[in-house]
This record gives C-alpha cells, sequence and structure tokens, in this order.
C-alpha cells in the first residue's frame, strides 16, 4: 500500500469509526438549554481530551492493557455501561442551570468516551499504527485522528443551526430516536465485549 492509499485508508477508516454525526445529534439533545459559552467549553473540552486518548493509544498501542491486565472485551463493556447512562440521560428533561461539575461529566461522558474516542476508535488507532510501515505513514495516522476530532468539532460548534432547523418538535424526535439508537450501540459494544470474553473463561 502506497503512502497515498495509506493516508486514505487510514484518514476515512478513522473518521468511518468515530462516526462525528452521532456525537453532534447526542451533543444536541444533552446541551440544548446551556448557553453559548457553556457549550462551547463542553465542545472544547471533550475534543482535546478525544485527541489526546486517541494520541495517547496510537503512541502505546496495546501496551496499557497489557500493564493493567485489562482486555479490548472489558473496555467495550464497560464503555458500553457508560453509553447506557447517557442513553437514559438523554430521556430525562434537563436542567436549565449546569454546574461545573456537569458541564465536565458531559465533555468526559458521552461525547469523549466512548463516543469520539471510543473502543472502536481505540480499536482502529492500533490496528493503523501496526500497519504503518514507516515514520510517515504513522504520522498519518495522527492526522487521520485530528481529521476526525476537527469534523466532530465543526459539527457541535454548527449544532446550533441544526437545532434551529429541527425546531422544538423536531428535537424532541431526534432526541428520542437517538436514544434508543446510543442504547442500541451500548447495548451491543457490552454484547460484543462478552462475546469475546466468554471463549477465554
Amino acid at each position: 500500500m502506497g503512502p497515498v492509499e495509506f493516508a486514505l485508508v487510514t484518514i476515512t477508516s478513522i473518521i468511518a469509526v468515530m462516526n462525528p454525526a452521532s456525537t453532534v445529534a447526542v451533543y444536541i439533545a444533552l446541551t440544548r438549554d446551556m448557553d453559548l459559552e457553556e457549550s462551547r467549553k463542553v465542545i472544547a473540552k471533550s475534543m482535546k481530551i478525544s485527541f489526546l486518548v486517541l494520541a495517547f493509544f496510537a503512541f502505546t498501542g496495546q501496551l496499557l492493557f497489557l500493564i493493567f491486565n485489562v482486555t479490548l472485551a472489558a473496555f467495550k463493556i464497560a464503555g458500553g455501561i457508560l453509553l447506557v447512562t447517557s442513553a437514559f440521560t438523554m430521556l430525562n428533561p434537563k436542567k436549565k442551570e449546569f454546574s461545573r461539575e456537569e458541564l465536565e461529566n458531559i465533555a468526559i461522558v458521552p461525547l469523549a468516551f466512548p463516543l469520539t474516542a471510543g473502543p472502536g476508535t481505540i480499536t482502529a488507532v492500533i490496528l493503523l499504527v501496526s500497519e504503518a510501515s514507516s515514520l510517515p505513514e504513522t504520522s498519518l495516522v495522527f492526522v487521520g485522528i485530528f481529521a476526525g476530532v476537527a469534523v466532530s468539532y465543526l459539527g457541535m460548534t454548527y449544532a446550533p443551526k441544526i437545532l434551529k432547523f429541527l425546531g422544538e418538535e423536531g428535537l424532541r424526535v431526534i432526541t428520542r430516536l437517538m436514544s434508543i439508537i446510543v442504547l442500541a450501540i451500548a447495548v451491543q459494544f457490552i454484547i460484543s465485549g462478552i462475546a469475546e470474553t466468554i471463549p477465554k473463561l
């Protein structure tokens, strides 16, 4: 595989697995009652964390899993459980005011993990680094990570326009629909993690 082909595969793979559209939809549902300054803080914090987490796994590969004796399957189950709580949060009425702790919680879970820097994206990053045959190709993985995070950042930044287009009724429908989809993704993460664990027991 040539450098151009590797670049295309790397960038498209990371963006596809990251699925920024789903992150934007969840962001809209969770931050609809925040003011602009609060929502911008959430975006900046979640994307910064996402990039650092993915870059960290790109550097370390599976070393961290080996050190702490944690399997990717366990990581998937943990991510699934976090998504379950997020799905129920989407269904509950939001407060008009948000504490600093609540802002940080939303930025970290679910926007950073497990949506943007989730088990799937982490796995993709580790596999792509292992496939790189040179330093330039390895650096392209970091370009792919940046591209995926940038797309998510832009999508959330322009979310108010999406919100305005949808309207209140449209947003309610989207929120309910996304909560079901997020719950389904969570269950799939858990099932996948359990399925990978059972043969090793």
